[in-house]
């Protein structure tokens, strides 16, 4: 499953339509505190044009600019926390939150890792690498993702695999953690469309497990992603 854990249901995702929008409205509000102008914080272009994907409503969308940047009274400032450890069965994950209030995320963290341990800074981290995460689709049949990442600057790529209904994931191309935003521009130029585009973590080395062990751990990560504070969940898991 490799960097960002996700529903593999259909169903569960478009009933989550409503959280989606508020994750994304969240890290909208965190980047707009750099300010308002999307050409001049990368970051904020970066999440809007992700927002815009995932088609939230353009009111939603202003709204949280004008919210991050203190133009509205009503301003929540959100921190972003981190915390790692393990899912049943040793699987390492490492969980990012934006809370307004740490002390009840942690709290409410806490007892999320009951069937799997809370650890310390860095107590996963280590086996995971911290990269730029970019989603991109071909904008036409043949486009060569490994020509691609050499040009547009990506460090490698990961072909996305057909699902049960055999539509194909998008291409994961894997940048510097700086050079996010630059890869992002020139994959266009490339035959790539981006999708979305994030820094996030993608694990060293990954934990086999299948039957009951496997159903075990998507249920605990499934809780965990239902957290209204909790952003992305990474896991060390293959498959």
């Amino acid at each position: 499953m490799g960097a960002q854990w996700k529903a593999k249901h259909k169903d569960l995702a478009a009933n989550a339509k409503g959280r989606i929008f508020g994750k994304l409205s969240k890290e909208i509000q965190l980047a707009a505190r750099s300010g308002a102008d999307t050409d001049l914080n990368p970051r904020l272009r970066m999440v809007v044009e992700q927002a815009r994907k995932a088609s939230m409503p353009r009111e939603t969308l202003e709204r949280a600019i004008k919210k991050g940047a203190g133009l509205l009274g009503d301003a929540v400032h959100y921190e972003r926390v981190t915390y790692e450890g393990f899912a049943p069965h040793r699987v390492p994950v490492i969980v990012e939150c934006l809370t307004d209030n740490i002390n009840r995320t942690v709290s409410e963290i806490r007892v999320l890792f009951r069937k799997g341990q809370l650890g310390a800074a860095g107590s996963v981290s280590w086996d995971f690498s911290y990269l730029g995460l970019i989603e991109a689709t071909p904008a036409q049949p043949g486009a060569d993702a490994e020509l691609a990442a050499i040009e547009a600057g990506a460090q490698d790529f990961e072909l996305g695999e057909a699902d049960e209904d055999g539509e194909v994931a998008p291409t994961v191309f894997l940048s510097d953690a700086a050079d996010l935003d630059l890869v992002c521009r020139a994959l266009p130029q490339h035959g790539f469309n981006v999708v979305s585009a994030k820094l996030g973590y993608r694990p060293k080395n990954t934990v086999s497990l299948s039957g009951a062990e496997l159903e075990e751990v998507e249920a605990f990560l499934a809780a965990i992603d239902e957290h209204d504070d909790v952003q992305e969940v990474y896991v060390g898991l293959a498959g």
